[in-house]
C-alpha cells in the first residue's frame, strides 16, 4: 500500500513538472590536431546535441580561447537535424598559437534551464620547427616566403587584350574617317609615299589621257598638270628638287641622260619647252603637239623607271667628268 502511494505521487510530480523527464543535452569538444607548429592553424569544434525546443547558452569567446591560443576567424555555426528529431549544433573556431608550449584547454560550461553540462578538456602541443639562433638579433619569418608560379596564361590574356584594344582603335579610326568624315583612310600624299614613283606617275598620266583637257580649251591647265606630274616623278627618282627649278635647270641636272637615255631626255625636253611656251608665251599649240607632250611624258617615265637612281652628288661628278672630256 505504501509503495502504491509513492508511485502515485511520483507520477503526479512528473505530470506537473515535465522538465523532470526532459532529456539533458550532451556536449563534445574536439581538435583536428594535437600537435601544432608555431604559426599554423587548427580547428576547434564544440558539438551540442539537444532537443529542438531546448535553448542552450554556449560560452562566448572574443579574440582567444585561452591565453596563447588565438582565434583567427569568427565562429561559424552549423545546425543539423537527425531523423530521430535531435538537433546537433556545431561551433567551429579557427585557432593558432605563436609560442612553443603545451596548452591546456579546460572544460567550458553549456547551460540549459539552470542545468550546466561541461565540455571535456583538451590539450594542444605547440612546437617550434626551426632552430633559433639566439645570438642573432635579426627577425626571421615564421614561414618561408611563398613565391607564386608565373602565370603564362594570364600573360597571354594581357597580350591578347592589348592587341584587341589596338585593333579596335584602328577600326574606329577607319570607320570615323570613311563614314563620318567622308575621307579616304590614306590621303593622296600618303599613297604617293607608299607606291613606287612610276606607278603614281603613270596613274596620273592615265587620268589626264582620259580627260583630255586640251580639247576643252584648258591648254594652260593641261600643261601645268602634266609638267607637275613629271617634276614630282623626277624629284622622287633622281633626288632633284625639280619643283623649285626652271625647265632649263632640270634639263641641266639630267644632262647625263642624253647619253644613257637619249629618247627619254629628248621627250622630256620637248614636253618642258612646249609647256613653257603655252604657259608664259601664250603659244597656241596644235592638238598633235598636246598629244606628243603626253606621249613623251609616258616615254620618260617608262624608260627611266628601271634605271638605278643617282643622287645629285653623282650627277655632279658625271657632269664634271663630261666637262673635263670636252676640254
Amino acid at each position: 500500500m505504501r509503495k502504491s502511494l509513492l508511485m502515485m505521487f511520483l507520477l503526479i510530480g512528473v505530470v506537473i513538472h515535465p522538465d523532470l523527464w526532459a532529456q539533458k543535452i550532451t556536449v563534445n569538444a574536439r581538435l583536428d590536431s594535437t600537435v601544432l607548429w608555431i604559426g599554423n592553424q587548427a580547428h576547434l569544434t564544440f558539438e551540442v546535441s539537444q532537443q529542438p525546443n531546448q535553448k542552450v547558452n554556449m560560452p562566448v569567446f572574443s579574440d582567444s580561447i585561452i591565453g596563447g591560443l588565438s582565434i583567427v576567424e569568427p565562429v561559424k555555426i552549423d545546425t543539423l537535424k537527425s531523423q530521430d528529431g535531435h538537433i546537433l549544433v556545431k561551433e567551429h573556431y579557427l585557432v593558432t598559437a605563436f609560442q612553443d608550449s603545451l596548452l591546456f584547454i579546460p572544460p567550458f560550461p553549456f547551460v540549459m534551464n539552470g542545468d550546466t553540462v561541461w565540455s571535456k578538456s583538451l590539450s594542444l602541443k605547440v612546437v617550434q620547427p626551426f632552430k633559433i639562433d639566439t645570438t642573432s638579433h635579426s627577425i626571421a619569418d615564421i614561414k618561408p616566403v611563398l613565391v607564386p608560379k608565373f602565370n603564362w596564361l594570364n600573360l597571354l590574356y594581357i597580350i591578347l587584350l592589348i592587341l584587341a584594344i589596338h585593333g579596335l582603335i584602328i577600326l574606329l579610326v577607319y570607320l570615323y574617317r570613311k563614314y563620318l568624315m567622308k575621307q579616304p583612310v590614306l590621303d593622296s600624299k600618303e599613297l604617293k609615299l607608299l607606291l613606287p614613283p612610276y606607278v603614281v606617275a603613270l596613274s596620273q598620266l592615265d587620268k589626264i589621257k582620259e580627260e583630255k583637257p586640251w580639247q576643252q580649251g584648258r591648254s594652260k591647265e593641261y600643261h601645268t598638270e602634266l609638267t607637275d606630274i613629271v617634276r614630282e616623278y623626277i624629284e622622287r627618282v633622281f633626288n632633284v628638287n625639280s619643283m623649285e627649278m626652271t625647265s632649263e635647270e632640270i634639263l641641266d641636272h639630267l644632262k647625263n641622260l642624253r647619253m644613257e637615255q637619249k629618247a627619254a631626255y629628248s621627250g622630256l625636253k620637248q614636253m618642258l619647252q612646249l609647256a613653257d611656251l603655252v604657259k608664259f608665251a601664250k603659244w597656241n599649240a596644235t592638238p598633235d603637239e598636246h598629244e606628243l607632250s603626253l606621249l613623251n611624258a609616258y616615254l620618260f617615265v617608262n624608260q627611266t623607271k628601271v634605271e638605278e637612281t643617282k643622287p645629285i652628288e653623282e650627277l655632279k661628278i658625271d657632269e664634271s667628268n663630261e666637262n673635263s672630256k670636252v676640254i
